[in-house]
């Protein structure tokens, strides 16, 4: 018959310390893909506004004296364009507007969607099924054939890009913070809210909305993405920014006819859309777990 000793004090104070600091590690892996996506967002933001400082060039100043210059040629670390740009000052520069499309357009229609369906997921009746139909008609044509009828219809340009992805992006915005509101307004605290006599806006904006708001907010980061890719891709169709403006759709487009010759005159702008769009996914990833239910 075997002997079954107690843990002494010390004992389990060391088990206990151990355990913590698993849950620590644990916790930390966890987080890595929320740091290290922004630390990556952190980097293009501070080199898209320290641009002047990182590069002598500016982004449009023509040098016929050196056109296609390669990656690694004194004075141009990536080389030049057709018209002998530096393509580094371009894509710092053009970091200043798909950012800015990525974070504005993303606020926006963040912000307005969530809004709308946030009231009408609450009120509902007849105003939910008003702000409904609407968003059911934006969602009945296609995403992007209705920004470039928007866009194409207003002129191509980097505000009416703005201007189409707000009137179309806050309807997913909208669809899913009604679908929470539905939920949480039969919720036990928003019950008591009422009991205790607290306004409709009282018990909006804060009760359901703090318990609700993490499905739009984890949304947004795939949405941003989303949104710089759009961004590229009407600057590629040349309903963007416009020459000689350094954007990198319109910097992808102006070099796809030397992808033989010239290959990093449409790979760097596209690895600059690449790193970007890795940094937002890594946040969104990193959101997801952080505000995942019952680790909050």
């Amino acid at each position: 018959m075997s002997t079954m000793w107690a843990a002494t004090p010390s004992e389990q104070l060391m088990r206990m310390a151990t355990r913590a600091a698993g849950r620590r590690r644990s916790a930390t892996r966890r987080r890595l893909p929320l740091y290290i996506g922004l630390a990556m967002l952190v980097l293009a933001v501070a080199a898209a506004v320290l641009a002047p400082v990182l590069v002598s060039q500016s982004p449009t100043t023509i040098d016929v004296l050196h056109p296609l210059a390669p990656p690694l040629t004194p004075g141009h670390a990536l080389g030049t364009d057709q018209f002998g740009r530096d393509v580094l000052a371009r894509i710092l520069y053009g970091a200043r507007i798909d950012l800015a499309i990525a974070f504005g357009a993303t606020i926006v229609t963040l912000v307005g969607g969530t809004i709308i369906g946030l009231v009408a997921g609450y009120l509902g009746g007849r105003i939910d099924s008003v702000l409904m139909r609407l968003v059911d008609l934006f969602f009945a044509f296609p995403f992007l054939v209705l920004i470039i009828a928007i866009v194409a219809m207003l002129g191509p340009s980097i505000l009416n890009m703005f201007v189409a992805i707000w009137i179309t992006s806050w309807v997913a915005y909208a669809r899913i913070m009604r679908a929470q509101a539905v939920v949480a307004k039969r919720q036990q605290y928003v019950l008591a809210a009422r009991a205790l006599g607290y306004g409709r806006l009282r018990i909006m904006f804060r009760h359901i909305l703090p318990n609700t708001a993490s499905a739009v907010i984890i949304f947004s980061m795939v949405d941003a993405v989303g949104n710089i890719i759009l961004a590229a891709s009407l600057g590629f169709l040349g309903l963007g920014a416009q020459p000689p403006s350094p954007e990198w759709g319109t910097m992808i487009s102006e070099g796809q006819n030397y992808l033989l010759t010239s290959w990093w005159l449409a790979t760097m702008p596209g690895l600059a859309v690449v790193f970007v769009g890795i940094a937002f996914s890594l946040v969104g990833d990193g959101l997801a777990d952080l505000l995942r239910t019952g680790e909050r």
